[in-house]
């Protein structure tokens, strides 16, 4: 979770005023640029953001998302769930290079760095057939005429 104080950008045209930026529109950014990335199943979050999306309710994205800012540098943890089978250091670079492309182009803010949290890969589901007719039958296996 971010800090409660907001980050201000310094601006490079003549100074018309202070430009200043919640740490939760920073996670969102950074939220949104990892969950796009191809092969991030879903992000991180709390038993509490699952029961909501379950009840159906927006999707947070500020999930899994972790802003450290020092000073004049902020540093990105991300934390991910991946899908089963993809090459796992290639999505991670992906995840760094989009997240600050983005932070980047949105607020020109220049991160120190993007440490991607690999916490599970999420395998495929695959489509269980149920024929109907016969719900409490586990197998031929057996099958005896009685």
């Amino acid at each position: 979770m971010a800090e409660d104080t907001n980050i201000i950008l310094e601006s490079k045209e003549p100074a018309l005023g202070r430009i200043e930026v919640a740490p939760q529109v920073l996670e969102i950014i950074v939220g949104i640029a990892a969950s796009q990335t191809e092969g991030v199943a879903r992000m991180r979050g709390s038993l509490a953001n699952s029961v909501t999306e379950l009840l159906g309710r927006k999707e947070q994205h500020g999930k899994g998302v972790k802003l450290v800012f020092d000073g004049d540098e902020l540093a990105v943890d991300v934390y991910v769930y991946l899908d089963y089978g993809v090459a796992v250091p290639k999505v991670a670079l992906a995840i760094q290079d989009s997240v600050k492309q983005q932070l980047l182009f949105m607020t020109d803010l220049d991160l120190r760095e993007v440490n991607v949290h690999v916490e599970g890969v999420i395998p495929e589901k695959t489509a269980q057939q149920v024929d109907p007719d016969h719900l409490f039958n586990q197998s031929d296996e057996g099958d005896s005429d009685q």
